[in-house]
């Protein structure tokens, strides 16, 4: 379980994130959504270690996650960036061995590979082709196996539907429903929220660097105002 307690992150004299608290349960996923500039990759990149914290902890079953972002990743936390952050020009299999860049065992990478693949077929058979040749949905898809090579237990997407056209989405949306019933612990960043919190056990609302709603990502589907002011719902 990953506990974030009163997060506070600035930007020079911005603040980006103020009090933040949340609780990240094991084998659940968890929404955060919110509009453009809400906080919400803040928050993943501080859980990454990629953004140093004003104040406040983040703790992975009981033990702060204060870290270099390699040693997170050793922990099993991993990130999935926003815009997918794959290497356009070198081959899909170069980009997944690259996910497992800390691993010496290539015994374990051959078998991770071979799981990836067994996962995700459109990948082996395109194994040998540069990254950027694949399509959005496929790089995104790219990107997501690229993490699973670190055999992680916590999985950090951040705006995995972004830029992809509305027919991908729900793909994306059914392969992170998969991973979590296969064991991993999501933590879901999305600004299009009808359908993040469609698939959510919980789900917090954020708003210019603080909550303003939390729970059962249903119940705050059917929220008045979170659907007024984030799923474009007048009631």
């Amino acid at each position: 379980m990953i506990e974030v307690n009163n997060l506070t992150v600035r930007y020079g004299g911005v603040m980006a994130l103020d009090d933040i608290s949340l609780i990240i349960p094991d084998r659940k996923v968890i929404s955060i959504v919110g509009a453009n500039g809400a906080g919400k990759s803040t928050t993943i990149n501080a859980i990454s270690g990629m953004v140093n914290i004003t104040r406040g902890g983040i703790f992975l079953d009981g033990k702060s996650l204060h870290l270099p972002p390699h040693k997170i990743v050793q922990k099993g936390v991993v990130q999935v960036p926003e815009g997918r952050k794959i290497f356009s020009s070198i081959t899909v299999k170069e980009n997944l061995i690259l996910g497992a860049y800390q691993m010496n065992d290539k015994h374990r990478i051959e078998e991770n590979m071979k799981k990836v693949f067994e996962q995700y077929p459109v990948l082996e058979a395109r194994q040998n082709q540069p990254g950027g040749t694949l399509s959005g949905g496929e790089q995104q898809m790219l990107a997501i196996a690229r993490a699973l090579m670190s055999e992680p237990n916590h999985l950090l997407l951040d705006e995995p539907s972004l830029g992809l056209a509305p027919m991908l989405v729900s793909g994306i949306f059914k392969m992170i429903q998969d991973l979590n019933k296969k064991g991993l612990t999501i933590l879901l960043v999305e600004q299009n929220a009808q359908k993040a919190l469609s698939i959510a056990d919980f789900a917090y609302v954020f708003e210019t660097g603080r909550m303003v709603s939390k729970g059962p990502g249903k119940e705050i589907a059917e929220d008045p105002i979170v659907k007024k002011a984030y799923l474009g719902i007048e009631e």
